[in-house]
C-alpha cells in the first residue's frame, strides 16, 4: 500500500507543479483575447513610417522585408496578412516567445518590439504603415 502511494505520489506530484509554473507554453494566439481593446483605433500610415523605422526596422528592416536571422518580412506575412488590425496591434503588444510554438525564427519578439514607450496609437500607425507595405 505504501509503495502505490509512493508511486502515484510522484506522478501527480510533478503535474502540479507543471501545471502551476506554467510548464507548458502558453497559447500561440494567446494575444487574441486582447484584439477587441483595440478595435476602436485608427492608424495614420505616414506617421507610422518614422515609429516603425525607430523601432521595428531593427529586425525588420527599413522596407519591412526582414533581415536575416531575426524578422519576418513583413510585406508578404501570411501571419499578418491574416490579423485585423486591432489583433496585430494586440499581437504586437504581447510579443512572440521564444518558446512559443508559432515562432518559426525561434528569435525573441519582445513586447512592443522592445519600446515600452511606444502607445497603442503609435502601434495603429506602426500596423497601419505595416498594411500599406503589404503586397
Amino acid at each position: 500500500m505504501k509503495i502505490r502511494f509512493a508511486m502515484l505520489a510522484w506522478l501527480i506530484v510533478p503535474a502540479f507543479i507543471l501545471a502551476a509554473c506554467g510548464g507548458s507554453p502558453a497559447p500561440a494566439q494567446s494575444f487574441l483575447t486582447d484584439a477587441p481593446k483595440y478595435a476602436g483605433l485608427k492608424g495614420d500610415a505616414v506617421a507610422g513610417k518614422n515609429k516603425f523605422a525607430g523601432t521595428c526596422s531593427a529586425c525588420h528592416g527599413l522596407d519591412a522585408k526582414g533581415l536575416p536571422s531575426l524578422g519576418k518580412d513583413l510585406t508578404t506575412s501570411v501571419f499578418g496578412k491574416g490579423l485585423a488590425d486591432a489583433e496585430f496591434i494586440a499581437f504586437v503588444v504581447k510579443g512572440r516567445p521564444v518558446s512559443d510554438p508559432a515562432n518559426t525564427t525561434k528569435v525573441l519578439m519582445p513586447p512592443k518590439g522592445g519600446n515600452p514607450a511606444l502607445s497603442d496609437q503609435d502601434l495603429a500607425d506602426i500596423v497601419a504603415y505595416i498594411r500599406a507595405l503589404q503586397k
